[in-house]
């Protein structure tokens, strides 16, 4: 076998362009999120839309944690075969993986129905159901989320998403137009979303059928690419430690992508502990029945860019995990620092934004809630949330060079401190002192992220060099 059998073969999109594509979908998923919990403030009184940012809360860190990693997995696993020439990619341990946590997931939501139907819920059944139907069925959407991304098929990706969120904004504008009533109503958009998301997924899949059909009638001269079966018949043959080191390293093996998967699990739990610790904790400790909502609104001002910027985050780490696999050390750190430089632009926007008319804005225009925002706090938030898509972009990078377990270290130190500020009562005011424990966590976990980032770039530098 030549040596130019092993070359990458070429990107069908380029990771600016399926950003931006990518970005349309999940800019309108951001924004119907933002107003499906809008909405449900307006049309439910103010103790049952607090009980439905908790189910959302409690939903989204159980799929982030449990569901997340195996996207990344798949997503980082195909795009690094996409680049050295592969046209298969296993399934089976990934699937494994999320079959194995969904059941998990499982029996611990079975276990623990009395408390959180009595104590989370306040005794609606319905909310649980809610939670567990939804949870089980974001099992399916997160893994062809990672395939969609993997393959760089960020129109679909897109689609996905915004096909879910579509679908969870129709319920609460039911009620709020009549067709529907009560907190019930509302909450199944929840759980229905992930359904009608999977509907872009046969089209996904036979799309790629046809791009299979395509590579396997192409010459095999000796410029074409290997495929995983002319690499396993390459190990049998004299002088082929390379395409040894090259098929070890490309394989999913269970304890890789177990390990990934338990390493990137530890970093989506750290982040949703930054986004949803203050609002259970305030919810815990709090004599106001309504504050823990109150929280939650204004964390929303960070949750809602960041989900926008799933679509940055899931462009960027095929793209750099193509780059890796080819030694673009270069376009590599170029890729991370304009991402970097936007995020910057666009946090100090919104940190303006919110000096000048955010406590207006939430007061009267989003929530209809009488509570008194303090300006200082919610700029704070923008700021948080700057520092806290700068890590992300820091984190992916990590995960491209395969430093998962360095990368949720600094999550978790992040996420420790945090719940341990929101813990001790250094400032009073509830709604403040999760305002500036966010501002402080991410900036620790944007150092730390740094520190690793340079460490893997000056080493990448001296084997180049």
């Amino acid at each position: 076998m030549s040596a130019s059998r092993l070359a990458p073969a070429a990107p069908t999109r380029s990771y600016g362009s399926g950003a931006r594509i990518l970005s349309i979908g999940i800019a309108s998923t951001g924004l119907l999120t933002f107003a499906y919990f809008s909405i449900a403030s307006h049309v439910l009184g103010e103790s049952s839309a607090k009980r439905i940012d908790l189910l959302w809360s409690v939903m989204f860190v159980i799929i982030s944690v449990i569901y997340r990693p195996i996207e990344q997995l798949l997503s980082r696993t195909i795009a690094e075969r996409r680049a050295r020439g592969h046209a298969e990619h296993a399934m089976r341990v990934p699937m494994s993986i999320q079959a194995a946590f969904a059941a998990i997931f499982l029996v611990v939501a079975l276990a623990l129905h009395g408390e959180l139907v009595n104590h989370l819920f306040e005794h609606h059944e319905a909310l649980y159901d809610v939670l567990v139907v939804g949870t089980l069925a974001y099992a399916a959407s997160y893994f062809a989320r990672g395939w969609l991304a993997g393959h760089q098929r960020f129109g679909l990706f897109g689609a996905l998403v915004l096909m879910e969120s579509v679908s969870r904004i129709s319920f609460a504008i039911a009620v709020a137009i009549g067709i529907a009533s009560g907190q019930t109503a509302v909450a199944m958009g929840i759980a229905a979303a992930p359904f009608v998301s999977l509907v872009v997924v046969p089209l996904a899949f036979a799309r790629g059928r046809g791009e299979r059909g395509e590579v396997s009638a192409q010459p095999h001269g000796p410029d074409a690419p290997i495929t995983a079966d002319e690499a396993d018949a390459a190990l049998a043959g004299p002088g082929t430690e390379g395409v040894q080191e090259l098929a070890a390293h490309e394989e999913i093996s269970l304890r890789r992508g177990g390990g990934f998967a338990v390493w990137v699990s530890g970093i989506m739990l750290s982040e949703q502990t930054l986004l949803n610790a203050a609002v259970l904790t305030v919810d815990a400790t709090s004599r106001s029945r309504t504050l823990a909502g109150v929280v939650f609104n204004v964390l929303l001002i960070a949750r809602a860019p960041l989900q926008l910027f799933q679509a940055i985050q899931t462009s960027l780490l095929p793209h750099l995990t193509g780059l890796e696999a080819t030694a673009g050390h270069d376009a590599f750190a170029r890729a991370i620092r304009t991402t970097i430089l936007a995020i910057a632009a666009f946090a100090t926007a919104v940190a303006v934004g919110l000096l000048l008319v955010g406590p207006f804005a939430l007061r009267h225009v989003f929530f209809g809630q009488n509570y008194d925002y303090g300006r200082v706090g919610l700029a704070l938030i923008g700021v948080g949330m700057g520092l806290h898509l700068s890590s992300g972009a820091l984190n992916q990078a990590a995960l491209a060079r395969d430093r998962a377990r360095a990368a949720a270290g600094c999550w978790l130190l992040a996420a420790v401190a945090f719940v341990t500020w929101m813990l001790i009562p250094a400032v009073s005011d509830q709604l403040l002192r999760a305002e500036i424990g966010y501002a402080g966590a991410t900036a620790v976990l944007t150092v730390a992220l740094t520190l690793l980032y340079r460490q893997g770039t000056r080493g990448r530098t001296q084997l180049s060099s």
